[in-house]
């Protein structure tokens, strides 16, 4: 089994990011990363890289707006994009952290908030297998953005990439 599939188990099953600090590090290191790099950016990614909770705050927000027949374009849904996305930096870091948020979303389409907290509700009902999704997501994506960063490194010196 390779280390990124029990990268990713491990995150689904702890639903924590900071659990999966040492994984990702062991990731980083079998790809041959430059641990200067991956000892910084891992346990950073892990309290403010929350990729899956601006995808969680950005669904429950369009579920709510096409539940109350509010129309979003194109437009709307990414400036909701990127509200969501700096809204999740300041997640916290517990189970269900991002569904605090969902209300924030909500607001930009003028959805009341007993209809933004029913949401929320039904994220808490739902929460065990969304929040390890989203917890599985946002430690990979520590994990691929730093590989990312790296790579890009190496093909500018020229240096063979790994398959």
């Amino acid at each position: 089994m390779t280390v990124g599939v029990i990268s990713g188990i491990t995150a689904f099953f702890t639903r924590s990011s900071a659990a999966n600090i040492p994984v990702n590090m062991e990731l980083c290191k079998s790809l041959g990363l430059d641990e200067d790099l991956y000892s910084v950016s891992i346990p950073l990614g892990s309290t403010i890289n929350m990729d899956g909770a601006a995808v969680t705050i950005t669904i429950f927000a369009l579920v709510a707006a096409f539940t109350v027949g509010v129309k979003v374009n194109l437009p709307m849904a990414l400036v909701l994009s990127i509200v969501a996305t700096f809204s999740a930096c300041g997640t916290s870091g517990v189970a269900g952290g991002s569904l605090m948020l969902v209300p924030l979303a909500c607001s930009l389409f003028g959805i009341s908030d007993d209809i933004s907290m029913q949401l929320v509700g039904i994220g808490f009902i739902i929460s065990v297998i969304q929040n390890s999704m989203e917890t599985a997501l946002n430690s990979s994506g520590d994990a691929l953005f730093t590989a990312t960063a790296e790579f890009m490194e190496w093909k500018k010196q020229g240096k063979k990439l790994p398959l």
